[in-house]
């Protein structure tokens, strides 16, 4: 019995670190509207036609490329 709680006292011990930074609530609240921006563009760009895409310079692989990455990948944060 006294090993567990041992285990238990060492473990909640420990600091783990943080991945990200944290964010106020505003902050938070931008990220998540950008977020959702982002996925939206990325669903509309995949409906489009062929001859808009041409219009735009691009073909389908490239925009299903584009649509098929992650919503939290901005490509204005590089």
């Amino acid at each position: 019995m006294m090993k567990r709680q041992k285990g238990y006292a060492m473990a909640r011990s420990v600091a783990f670190v943080r991945l990200l930074p944290p964010i106020g609530m505003e902050a938070l609240w931008q990220r998540l509207k950008r977020w959702n921006q982002l996925a939206r563009q990325r669903r509309q760009l995949a409906m489009l036609d062929d001859a808009a895409l041409k219009d735009l310079g691009l073909n389908r692989a490239d925009i299903m490329q584009e649509s098929e990455r992650p919503f939290w990948e901005d490509p204005l944060k590089r």
